[in-house]
């Protein structure tokens, strides 16, 4: 990223003597154009420079916590340069899924039953070649969430997945009831309230590997699921430590952001669809507690969890479901280190809903707040095909947190 920084300046240097020399010799033709638009690439470095890089907030309730992670996950205070030529939150969010390689991961499926008679599908990557953790009983391990209609084939999740490989440890997929494929055996599926699968999971895969330390990452609703999930238990957790990425903090927010007329023709009515299809396919399975019909007439997020994730989950009224899924109602609760990234431009987490001051109040919370990033954008570079700023963020607080985690307790 300095080198980055260095570049352009460098850029504007030279653009400035060759529009002084044009100025000097005259414009003749396609010259006038041609210094036209390097004047204009003159200037649009200038203001990327000024206005849009820039260093996250860091918001943290605890001098050690922050401590901790200026010296051992140092992203976190350097500055972020967003993709010269796409750095809004809706260009970043509508492209990451599109420009993002996805690197290949071979899963190992598992399918666990829950205690209502279901079963919830686990992705592996068992990284059994790790040089660095040979011993699979102590291998560290990650949870990972995907978002409210992902699964493990997402991009983010498979960038994951590579960047712990390349640190030796070993991924666990998290998928969600009904969305990977896998048969739906009770008439229930998921939402960011109820973290009782969520509970499930975890305990299992602890009770697999007791020895090894043990983390977990939650991206958008996995995230917002996470927390729900650390606010009640507290330090009652095998859990090490967490990071969630582009958490929804305040569900209203969130829902009244995304029914602004240009953000329900971008995201909210696709995402609407997105969850019709999934349940469709068990339909079956919900006819004699839900009007499907109705169902499947929703036109929005709100709409869809009225008929149909607040029935399911007995909540009396949509309002009091949405009261309940939001975690910075929770925050305060957490009792294990959490670093959570924002960028408040995000349309689908406003900036004013971020529980900035909650989090102040508590010692193991970290939030980092980039001024640009988008929903799971964060694009960085010219062309960012393989990495983006929250994979250098996830790396690094993993890898932190397994290494020198220790020190957390001494400060």
């Amino acid at each position: 990223m300095q080198r980055l920084a260095m570049d352009l300046r460098m850029l504007s240097r030279e653009l400035s003597l060759y529009l002084e020399h044009q100025v000097r010799i005259g414009f003749f033709g396609s010259g006038v154009g041609l210094s036209l638009i390097l004047g204009f690439s003159f200037a649009y470095a200038c203001y990327y420079m000024s206005s849009i890089a820039k260093k996250p907030q860091l918001v943290t309730g605890g001098e050690s916590f922050s401590r901790f992670l200026q010296d051992h996950c140092p992203v976190v205070t350097e500055t972020y340069y967003p993709t010269v030529w796409c750095w809004e939150s809706r260009g970043q969010t509508l492209l990451r899924p599109f420009i993002t390689s996805k690197p290949p991961v071979k899963y190992r499926n598992e399918l666990i039953k829950t205690a209502d008679g279901g079963q919830i599908s686990l992705d592996w990557f068992d990284d059994d070649n790790s040089k660095c953790y040979m011993d699979a009983s102590t291998r560290p391990t990650v949870l990972l969430l995907p978002g409210l209609t992902g699964t493990s084939k997402e991009s983010y999740i498979l960038h994951m997945i590579h960047l712990s490989e390349e640190l030796g440890y070993r991924c666990v997929v998290f998928n969600n009831r009904g969305v990977a494929g896998e048969n739906l055996l009770t008439p229930r599926t998921y939402c960011c309230a109820n973290t009782e699968d969520l509970e499930t999971v975890i305990q299992h895969v602890h009770s697999l590997y007791p020895s090894a330390p043990f983390l977990a990452a939650g991206v958008s609703m996995g995230g917002m699921l996470l927390l729900n999930y650390l606010g009640k238990m507290g330090p009652k957790t095998p859990l090490k430590a967490a990071a969630t990425f582009s958490v929804g903090w305040n569900t209203f927010a969130c829902s009244e952001s995304l029914e602004k007329p240009l953000n329900w023709l971008l995201f909210n009515y696709y995402l609407t669809t997105c969850l019709q299809s999934s349940i469709n396919k068990h339909r079956h399975m919900f006819v004699k507690q839900i009007d499907m019909d109705h169902v499947m007439k929703a036109k929005s997020i709100r709409e869809f969890d009225k008929r149909f994730t607040s029935v399911m989950f007995g909540y009396r009224t949509i309002d009091d479901y949405y009261t309940d899924a939001s975690p910075n109602r929770r925050l305060k609760s957490v009792g294990i280190p959490v670093l959570c990234l924002n960028s408040v431009d995000d349309v689908f987490s406003p900036s004013h809903a971020i529980p900035r001051e909650t989090a102040k109040q508590n010692p193991n919370v970290a939030l980092v707040l980039t001024s640009y990033g988008g929903h799971i954008g964060f694009l960085e570079g010219i062309w960012p095909r393989q990495s983006t700023y929250m994979d250098r963020v996830f790396k690094q607080f993993v890898q932190a947190m397994v290494e020198h985690g220790h020190e957390l307790s001494s400060m």
